[in-house]
């Protein structure tokens, strides 16, 4: 009988050892904007400074695709978004859900594993809105539940918007339902904000607001799950420093470089505000929390005073979101977990957004079910230093918006085309390949594909191969 009584008492204490996770997305931050990433950036961000030097922060880390909708499709499936129907561009903030029907998450899998989950900020992976009917015809019914939106697929939880800051209707939205109907034109107040689209808004939706109500929302959930028995998923996916940049009053001014500064010390901030309620709640020893971007920064060419100040946002890579070269999809990629991860530690591995859903479930416990993450490395192996020498993805596939390809083995990046694939201008009559040697030219300055048609060839069948086979990871 006293061994069942012990027995029975180390139950809660199994059962409470599987880590809560926190996956905090930023929106349009390079690398650059990070101070503990760049010695030069002009703008401090002590939180996530402090986030990495609790942990391992990666330097040559990727967002899956250097803009919005495709990464987050690859962070919540662990699949290159492009083996879907979305093949470029992203989505709107009416566009129908792009998650397919039956799809494993991150989310689904980790509540079917007896986790808390939530999300809570930027969705743009698509929801599916009624049409109106009768008088009202052809307009969208703001009264009707919202179906296949984040509730589908394994989220208990969400609160948020359906896609960008930038992008109608501007209104919150619980589960599915919006907590109040978007009923008033934004055309009165279009004018105010910057690269900004005119549509559906919601009478007291402040765009300024949205920032810190996402942070107290996180704070509220973290504080309600301490204490309950099931260990819980926070996906926090934020919408900052995405244009229009709206730094808060409290913010203004506080970077010393403009408003597009400002909204990066008020991303910060938000980070520290998550940290700080795991430490009050008790639980951030035992909590995994992943912060990246989602692409790197738009503010290269733009009016945001970061040029004038000398701030490099992208650091020194070469091009911005959007585009194939490194400054569309080189992102700070910090991870943290005190009870398993060493602290103060630095990694050079190539890494995924993709990677967020594998390393969730093997911290977990959890195993991937057969046909999922096509794309996603466990990086645990890595985070706790029980990885041998060598590389831990075989290679890495990276997508702009106009979907042209790139796939980076080792030190080689190879280009299936002309120019960025984005907005940054290249010089008429570039190769239509190219080559980059990314150990001794991270800035991609110098194109070697005439020499080394060995490699291109290489490369080209990698990619081909990851194309055909479905899949570029084996679990």
């Amino acid at each position: 009988m006293k061994t069942v009584i012990l027995l029975s008492l180390l139950l809660p204490v199994v059962a409470l050892a599987k880590p809560n996770i926190v996956v905090i997305l930023a929106d349009d931050l390079g690398s650059g904007d990070v101070s503990c990433y760049y010695e030069a950036s002009k703008i401090e961000t002590p939180n996530l400074d402090a986030l990495a030097a609790d942990g391992m922060r990666f330097t040559d880390a990727h967002s899956n695709s250097s803009v919005c909708t495709p990464t987050r499709y690859g962070v919540m499936t662990g699949s290159y978004c492009w083996r879907g129907r979305l093949k470029r561009g992203v989505l709107n903030g009416y566009s129908s859900a792009l998650i397919e029907e039956g799809r494993a998450t991150v989310a689904s899998l980790l509540q079917e594993g007896g986790y808390k989950t939530a999300c809570i900020g930027k969705w743009h992976l698509g929801m599916n809105f009624t049409k109106a009917k009768g008088k009202s015809k052809g307009k969208w019914d703001f009264d009707a539940p919202i179906q296949r939106g984040p509730n589908a697929v394994g989220f208990d939880f969400y609160l948020g918007i359906a896609a960008s800051l930038d992008m109608p209707p501007y209104a919150l939205i619980q589960n599915d339902r919006f907590l109040q109907k978007p009923t008033e034109a934004f055309e009165a107040i279009k004018n105010q904000l910057d690269y900004t689209r005119g549509g559906a808004i919601a009478p007291e939706f402040k765009h300024v607001d949205y920032l810190p109500l996402l942070a107290e929302q996180a704070e509220d959930f973290i504080a309600d799950r301490v204490g309950e028995s099931a260990p819980f998923f926070l996906y926090l996916p934020l919408p900052s420093p995405h244009k229009p940049v709206v730094p808060n009053e409290a913010f203004v001014g506080k970077s010393g470089i403009g408003q597009y500064g400002d909204y990066v010390v008020e991303t910060d901030w938000v980070v520290g505000r998550v940290i700080q309620a795991l430490k009050d709640g008790g639980v951030y020893e035992n909590t995994l929390v992943i912060f990246t971007s989602d692409n790197a920064s738009f503010a290269v060419p733009e009016t945001y005073e970061v040029i004038q100040q000398g701030h490099r946002v992208n650091a020194n890579f070469r091009g911005q979101k959007t585009d194939i070269f490194e400054g569309g999809h080189r992102v700070p990629y910090i991870c943290t977990w005190p009870a398993r991860i060493p602290a103060g530690k630095v990694s050079e591995q190539v890494v995924c957004t993709t990677d967020i859903m594998a390393t969730s479930l093997a911290a977990a416990g959890l195993p991937v079910p057969n046909g999922a993450a096509e794309d996603s490395m466990n990086l645990l192996p890595v985070l706790e230093g029980t990885h041998e020498e060598g590389d831990l993805r075989e290679a890495t596939v990276h997508h702009p918006v106009s979907g042209m390809f790139a796939i980076r083995k080792g030190r080689w990046k190879l280009i299936l085309g002309s120019g960025s694939g984005g907005r940054s201008k290249v010089p008429k009559g570039s190769p239509p390949i190219q080559l980059y040697d990314m150990e001794k030219d991270s800035a991609e300055t110098t194109n070697l594909q005439e020499e080394n048609p060995e490699v291109v060839r290489e490369l080209q069948a990698l990619l081909e191969r990851y194309k055909q086979s479905g899949r570029s990871v084996e679990h």
